[in-house]
């Protein structure tokens, strides 16, 4: 499954990630891309909140890491700051994506940057800044291709 959907408005975010937050269940991994400032931080924010969590969502770009009690376990990392996916496993997060142990779902911002840390992705999202406000959103499920 691919959706592709061109965004107005941050309301139009929060609308598609309160959906999105309806398909997702533990164990499970999404990959967020995008430039800085585009938005995937914010999507996360709209996720957290659909699933039950009033705490304030910030970008784990000093942190790596933020946790967030909802529904379910919200892992959310940002990989920004790390350099090799041997520099994620010195601090441990490999464990969080074992889906044997998994007990929520994790949401990867920059990824790319520990390549090879993540086997097994259930979604990737892509979001792409058209101007301040406006975005395009694709949300692809993976199979064997994205993994």
């Amino acid at each position: 499954m691919k959706l592709k959907m061109e965004v107005n408005n941050l309301k139009q975010t929060e609308e598609l990630a309160f959906a999105f937050a309806k398909v997702i269940q533990p164990p499970m991994v999404v990959l967020l891309n995008g430039d800085l400032g585009s938005g995937k931080t914010t999507f996360v924010k709209s996720v957290v909140k659909a699933l039950g969590c009033e705490d304030l969502v910030t970008s784990p770009t000093f942190t790596l890491l933020n946790t967030y009690k909802a529904k379910f376990p919200i892992y959310h990392f940002d990989m920004y700051r790390l350099s090799s996916a041997e520099e994620a496993m010195n601090v441990g997060f490999e464990e969080y994506f074992d889906k044997r142990s998994l007990d929520g779902v994790c949401f990867v911002e920059w990824s790319e940057n520990v390549e090879g840390l993540i086997k097994k992705v259930d979604f990737v999202i892509d979001i792409q800044k058209k101007s301040d406000n406006e975005r395009t959103i694709i949300i692809e499920e993976c199979s064997d291709a994205c993994n």
